[in-house]
Formats: structure tokens, sequence, C-alpha cells
């Protein structure tokens, strides 16, 4: 919630900004900043009682009650995703910006790894942000000003540890479903394009060790304010020469080659 603290002056001050997966880390901090710079801000998560809390949260640190919903919405269900998507624009009257950030993982052998959890990983992570995106660029398209979506996928999509099938595959789907979208959808005055987070730490990081940090090139592991500012870039009105890509925030930890000592 550190990100809350932070106001972002060069953002446009009168857009309506979607988050998935609200009440986690990323999604809380996101929310918050937004919020801060004065957008209207939907948070959604299928958590009803952590998306409302973390909305109470934003709230009290003095962000408009008025410019501000929670919905909950489990994108494993389409019709939820519907319904998130024309409550937002019937509270809101636009949907600028949405955030595609929902996502989750099992971490189980891939011998054991069931098909009702590789279902609800792809759903939820890949087909999810898939349907949140078609729904958003529906309603974007007839706006005189198009819109933004951003995808949050994973340094995952082109690295992994074991056991992390399905979200890998669902993380790589996004960062090719993202340049697909910003081809599809450019002709509509909608850019799309996606952040690769790497490690980020939503907990305590004052409990991470000098190990942590010195392994990464940038000398530290990741904050949320890292991704912050990362999607505030990318939904900058200015920044309308820039979509497809894929961003990578991970401190370099992908571009360093390991070797065992």
């Amino acid at each position: 919630m550190a990100a809350a603290n932070h106001h972002f002056s060069n953002q446009q001050q009168d857009d309506t900004v979607i988050v998935t997966g609200a009440a986690g880390g990323i999604g809380s901090a996101l929310a918050a900043a937004y919020a801060s710079a004065g957008h209207r801000v939907v948070l959604s998560d299928r958590n009803a009682e952590a998306g409302q809390r973390v909305m109470d949260r934003i709230i009290e640190k003095g962000a408009s009650e008025e410019r501000m919903m929670f919905h909950a919405a489990d994108l494993r269900r389409p019709e939820q995703i519907g319904r998130l998507f024309q409550t937002a624009a019937e509270r809101f009257g636009s949907v600028d910006v949405l955030i595609n950030n929902a996502g989750f993982g099992h971490t189980v052998s891939l011998y054991e790894l069931s098909i009702e959890q590789w279902d609800d990983v792809i759903d939820t992570n890949l087909r999810g942000t898939f349907l949140c995106s078609r729904a958003a660029a529906t309603l974007m398209r007839g706006q005189r000003t198009g819109g933004r979506i951003v995808n949050i996928a994973s340094t995952r999509a082109a690295m992994s540890e074991v056991n992390t099938e399905a979200y890998a595959a669902s993380k790589g789907g996004i960062v090719s479903l993202t340049h697909a979208m910003a081809v599809s959808l450019g002709p509509d005055g909608i850019r799309v394009n996606c952040i690769s987070p790497g490690w980020i730490e939503t907990g305590d990081y004052d409990a991470l060790r000098e190990a942590d940090h010195i392994q990464h090139p940038a000398g530290r592991v990741g904050r949320t304010d890292d991704i912050v500012r990362a999607c505030f870039y990318l939904t900058d009105r200015e920044n309308s020469f820039v979509t497809g890509i894929n961003l990578t925030v991970d401190g370099g930890m992908t571009v360093k080659m390991i070797y065992e000592p």
C-alpha cells in the first residue's frame, strides 16, 4: 500500500481505471496509486471481503468514496466478467484503462497436477485476461479517447522454477495475447501492453536478506511501486506510440547468466 503515498502528477485526472486482482499486493498498490492520482477506480477480486477491505483502506487515506467502487468477480465465470464491466460503465460512464492483474498458480508436480487445477489457472489468468480485455474493448472503441489495456504477465513466461507448468503457460499466453490484441485493437484506438514483473516483494521488505538483493543486477529486490510506475507509463495518454510491448521489470534478473560456483 506504500504506493498510495505517491502522487504521479503526469497522469490524466479523469480516467476510469479497472484493476482486477485488487486484493493482492500489486493489485492493491495499483488501485491505491491510481486513486491517489485522482482517477475513478474500480477494484475487482473474487475475494469480496479482502477487496472491500482494500478499498476501505484507500478511502481512509483520503481517496474520494464517490470515485471508487468494488465489484466482486470470479474470472473463471464469464457472466461475472460481463456484470463487472456493465456495472463499471453504468457507474462511471466510461472504461478508459484496464489492468489485468488477477492471477495465481499451483506449485504441484507435473505428474500430480490435476486437470481441474490446470483449468483453474488457465481460466483465471489467461482466459480471464482475454474476456476482460474483450469486454473493456467493446466499451473503449466507442470512446473518443479510445482506451489502454495493461496485462500483468511475469518473467515466468521466459524462465521457470520446477512444478509451475500451469502458471508459466498462462503467463506465456498473456505475452502472446498482448501483441495479438495490440494489432487487432489498434484501429479502434486501443493500446495493449504487458508488464512482466520479476521478484516483487509484497510482504515485509525489511525482512529480505542481503543475498536476496545482491543477486539482482539492479542491487535490490523489486517493490510494488516499481510496477505502479511501469503501469503509469503505459497508461499515460501521451504515450500513444507505445503498444504491443512486454515491459520487463525485474531488476535485470532475466538477462543475468547464472553458473554454479
